[in-house]
């Protein structure tokens, strides 16, 4: 079991230091027997090197090595190795923040492959060219987006997905599939495909990573922007299957960044996006473009009017592209989220009765934690 920290314990001093004292020490130390001190009576023969003339010298007593200075030396020495240590350990997880390592293999299943069939071209927006590049985003992500229809134990039900890799990878929203017992994917074209690989799911971001095997020619891929770019008041479309209508595009703006969305199931959505672009059942799992066709959010929720318990009105939210990344790759390597991204304590809340304040009494806590700033 392992001790308590003791922050008032003296610094271990390894056996290894005590032995290399004695090393440097009075020769006659070195060669002692423990039951009789040896005397020194002839002076010791010093050897120089064969150019140099031979001459005995008295023997000269070689300073001997204060206890405190071997002792700050395995400190110094124990503060250089932790410092090597967290160095590595900070450089490997700036290594991992920017992603230089692990990219470079495209074979790699955790990383999101772009389309080969040509998409639209989109003009730059301009002040008089608005109509034009809507169409050309519209023409470019639409193609990418997908139907997707799921049968559970209560009846069926469907959504939106959208295609993000050449091998047939798309994402959506968890809830669009959980408890599906059989999943049906139709594409922009009206392709159907049935036999849909549910590959892995993460409740807590409501996503979830299907996949198809579709004739190449018939897939495009969606391009993922970078969400955190994003600015209130840019212009987005929005693009589902909105009660079943499909391909149904809307139009709005970034309304706000950094909401964080409470889902009915208790999971929270970090840092969603909000925008007024209208969001109805059968869009969740669908395509947020900004003007240049990138996809910047996956819609998901609706506000609900607390007064009349319906959808409020042009407050919609979805899951920045950025989050969509990070958990659809983990998705795609391993079928499950390895690394959250999320702080978090592993605590939870209990009633503290009588009972339980008993037993808390009887556990020994070497440290305490105080965790009010925690709670705010």
């Amino acid at each position: 079991m392992a001790q308590p920290y003791d922050d008032q314990a003296i610094p271990y001093e390894s056996t290894q230091g005590t032995a290399y004292a004695n090393t440097n020490a009075d020769a006659s130390d070195a060669s002692a027997e423990p039951s009789r001190p040896t005397e020194i009576t002839e002076p010791h023969e010093v050897y120089r090197p064969a150019s140099s003339p031979d001459y005995r010298q008295p023997p000269q007593q070689p300073p001997r090595r204060p206890r405190n200075g071997l002792r700050t030396g395995a400190i110094l020495a124990l503060a250089l190795l932790l410092a090597l240590v967290f160095g590595t350990g900070l450089f490997a997880g700036w290594q991992f923040g920017h992603g230089s390592a692990a990219v470079a293999d495209p074979s790699n299943t955790g990383q999101l492959q772009p389309g080969t069939r040509a998409a639209a071209t989109v003009p730059a927006l301009s002040g008089n060219n608005i109509e034009t590049v809507r169409e050309a985003v519209i023409a470019k992500v639409r193609p990418a987006v997908v139907q997707v229809n799921v049968t559970t134990q209560g009846g069926g039900g469907l959504g939106s997905g959208v295609i993000i890799d050449k091998r047939g990878y798309i994402v959506t929203n968890n809830h669009v599939v959980n408890g599906a017992q059989s999943i049906e994917v139709v594409l922009y074209d009206g392709t159907s495909i049935k036999n849909v690989q549910l590959v892995g799911t993460d409740p807590a971001d409501d996503l979830a990573v299907l996949k198809i095997t579709p004739p190449a020619a018939n897939l495009t891929v969606a391009n993922l922007g970078d969400s955190s770019s994003l600015i209130v008041g840019q212009d987005v479309l929005a693009i589902g299957n909105p009660l079943g209508i499909t391909q149904t595009v809307t139009n709005g703006i970034i309304s706000a960044l950094g909401r964080n969305v409470n889902e009915q199931n208790g999971a929270i959505i970090p840092n969603a996006i909000q925008t007024d672009a209208p969001i109805n059942p059968g869009n969740s799992g669908g395509a947020l473009v900004d003007m240049q066709g990138n996809l910047v959010g996956i819609p998901t929720l609706t506000a609900i009017d607390p007064e009349f318990n319906t959808p409020a009105s042009g407050v919609g939210f979805a899951i920045p592209s950025n989050r969509v990344k990070y958990i659809a790759t983990q998705l795609i390597d391993t079928g499950k989220v390895t690394h959250t991204g999320r702080a978090a304590l592993g605590v939870r809340v209990a009633t503290v009765d009588a009972t339980l304040a008993a037993a808390g009494q009887s556990v020994h806590r070497p440290r305490r934690i105080d965790c009010q700033r925690c709670t705010k």
